[in-house]
């Protein structure tokens, strides 16, 4: 019943990280979202630094540090909601969170078996790459059946 609950929650989470990846959300302006939208609201600095309860010279720090990724996402929170504007924060895998995992037990399958097999042929007892790829793919399998933690125990 706990394996079904975790699938289901991963299948759900990859769901909703496809549509992230397929939206496009890295172009991020060169001089960084506060001052781009400040300056498309034609809101002086000085405007954006009362709502904000600092001083002008501080609006000018934060949007210096959103453009070389320094800011805080609280700080970030905190202009977006002076700027009228939500912050929306994720991270956003490059491959579906079930292709990750499968890599992964690829990866740990064809590590146990490569052993297996160089132990084999050292004892004249080699097999086929035909049987070899068979096997890696049904240790995958059990291992993605298994606990995920296990598949990240072994780096």
């Amino acid at each position: 019943m706990r394996q079904n609950f975790n699938e289901l929650k991963l299948r759900q989470l990859d769901a909703t990280l496809a549509r992230w990846r397929s939206a496009d959300l890295s172009s991020r302006p060169p001089s960084g979202w506060i001052k781009t939208i400040r300056e498309a609201l034609g809101m002086p600095a000085t405007h954006l630094a009362r709502r904000l309860g600092v001083v002008a010279s501080t609006v000018t720090r934060l949007e210096a540090s959103e453009a070389d990724d320094t800011i805080s996402l609280a700080t970030l929170r905190r202009a977006a909601e002076a700027l009228g504007c939500e912050l929306q924060y994720a991270l956003v895998s490059k491959q579906s969170l079930t292709s990750t995992l499968d890599a992964r037990a690829t990866q740990l399958a064809r590590a146990r078996m490569g052993a297996i097999a160089h132990t084999m042929t050292l004892e004249a007892q080699a097999t086929s790459n035909d049987t070899i790829a068979s096997q890696t793919r049904a240790l995958a399998e059990n291992l993605l059946k298994g606990p995920r933690r296990e598949l990240w125990r072994q780096d």
